[in-house]
């Protein structure tokens, strides 16, 4: 039925108008968002109406995610400008890759809470504190456009904005900055899943440029009893390098991180 699905939605992306009121986006917040920040395309992107019906979209694997969910993405980029490689990036983050227990009860991709002038439908879920109100959609494209509308219609994200539209580096952190997520290594996961899936092709496509893949690199899975110092003398690197290839801040590594090590040619 999936596979049905969303052939059917892009053709509605493609030929819908908007309809009223959606059921889970704030109006205030909408306004925002026009009165702020838009693209000059930003009648690319349509939405189609919100029959009021919860539909779940299934995915097995990050590859799947990535492919169920990359043409959203890249319309959402030439709408407001937010790169897809960093979109796809965080919705597989804060989703688990659609797989995780908040998305699969509220569609919510990107862990976006309800915030003042939320008017749209909401779930309670156990956060950084217990019982936090966290905005629910009714399907996911209603999640990646207001992960847009979030993102371009608050001031303290507006820097972001001035970075190449294919900057994901200077996105991943301008986010940590400015207080999207409070992990200290959000910068580091979101540039290590770009890299790692090369969902920066997706941002080359939008602006018409030839994609040039990055260097592949040998990977290292963190095991207990891991350091960066231990790691180092492993595989011939000096801490600060090994920090440098995985945009670490600091030397602290967590158990199930992985970590560039080496590139893919220093194989032996």
């Amino acid at each position: 039925m999936r596979r049905i699905w969303i052939p059917v939605l892009f053709a509605a992306l493609i030929l819908s108008g908007c309809g009223g009121k959606k059921r889970s986006f704030s109006a205030s917040s909408a306004r925002g968002a026009e009165s702020i920040r838009t693209a000059e395309n930003a009648s690319s992107t349509v939405i189609p109406e919100d029959k009021g019906k919860f539909v779940f979209i299934s995915v097995d694997s990050p590859d799947e995610y990535i492919q169920t969910f990359s043409r959203i993405a890249q319309s959402e980029m030439r709408t407001y400008g937010i790169p897809a490689s960093i979109t796809l990036a965080q919705g597989l983050l804060e989703s688990g890759f659609g797989r995780g227990e908040l998305t699969r009860k509220t569609n919510n991709h990107f862990g976006i809470k309800c915030h003042t002038g939320w008017e749209g439908e909401y779930e309670e879920h156990d956060d950084d504190e217990r019982g936090e109100c966290f905005r629910k959609y009714n399907h996911p494209i209603y999640s990646f456009r207001d992960h847009s509308i979030f993102l371009s219609s608050r001031s303290r994200y507006a820097s972001l904005f001035e970075l190449k539209k294919d900057d994901y580096k200077g996105w991943a952190r301008g986010l940590k900055a400015a207080g999207y997520a409070t992990d200290r290594r959000y910068p580091a996961k979101l540039i290590e899943l770009v890299e790692r899936y090369r969902l920066d092709r997706f941002d080359a496509e939008v602006l018409g440029k030839r994609f040039k893949p990055g260097r592949a690199y040998l990977t290292h899975k963190v095991e207990p009893g891991d350091t960066l110092f231990g790691l180092s003398r492993k595989y011939g690197l000096s801490v600060e390098e090994i920090m440098k290839l995985n945009s670490l801040e600091d030397s602290s590594i967590s158990v199930g991180q992985i970590l560039r090590v080496q590139p893919e040619k220093a194989r032996k």
